[in-house]
């Protein structure tokens, strides 16, 4: 019987990259949910065996302004309360987190493009090891609380909860590994609003994929295998 691997996601071009291959290698039939589109009921994220929320350019905390973000948040709470294997990834870390109980809210500064975190002790011995002082890409503009019961992995000077785990198979994520760099442009047009808001030139973001994207993606093929392989044990 084939496994099922439920993504969830909130833009088009925001979806597995790296990871459907990864994914798939592992006998994971994999689905899209489309939040907005298709709804969250009880059983939508309950189901599959593995899910991953990925990310998305709005604020866990504009509930107002997108009614389906409660159902997804209460979806996501029951798959954490049933201990099974989820990755959040940006805004699924976030997600994650409000339903944890922790607070979602704007950070001080816009982090976007190619740098480094800092590991905390907890992460130098978790899946996220291998990536060292290897720089990540990160696209957000939200930080959120470490919720209760959960270890910090790693941290930027804007951002002190960069990466969470409640358990070895539920990572949180608010960088991205997933993204590969040779469609990468799909995120500057997709984002060019944002990117213009915050006076970041898309040029030098496309030489950062150019120049930082391959190491990246080498290093973070491995980070996502052994966390696959932690939740699929």
């Amino acid at each position: 019987m084939i496994k099922k691997c439920l993504a969830v996601r909130h833009v088009a071009f925001e979806d597995l990259g790296l990871l459907g291959p990864l994914v798939a290698a592992r006998g994971y039939g994999v689905r899209y949910h489309d939040a907005g589109i298709q709804a969250f009921d009880a059983e939508t994220l309950l189901t599959p065996d593995l899910l991953i929320v990925l990310g998305g350019p709005i604020g866990v905390y504009e509930r107002d302004a997108y009614p389906f973000i409660a159902d997804e948040v209460a979806a996501i709470a029951a798959r954490l309360e049933a201990d099974k294997p989820v990755l959040g990834i940006c805004l699924g870390a976030q997600l994650i987190a409000a339903a944890l109980g922790a607070s979602v809210a704007p950070g001080p500064v816009k982090e976007i493009g190619w740098a480094p975190l800092t590991l905390t002790a907890d992460g130098r011995t978790s899946v996220l090891a291998p990536l060292g002082a290897t720089p990540v890409l990160h696209w957000h503009g939200d930080n959120c609380e470490l919720p209760s019961g959960c270890a910090r992995l790693a941290s930027t000077p804007h951002c002190p909860v960069q990466a969470f785990a409640r358990t070895p198979s539920q990572l949180a994520l608010q960088f991205h590994l997933e993204t590969e760099p040779g469609r990468f442009e799909s995120w500057l047009v997709g984002h060019t609003v944002e990117l213009g808001k915050a006076g970041i030139d898309p040029r030098e973001l496309r030489r950062q994929a150019r120049t930082l994207g391959p190491a990246t993606r080498e290093i973070g093929q491995k980070v996502l295998a052994a966390w696959l392989d932690k939740a699929a044990a």
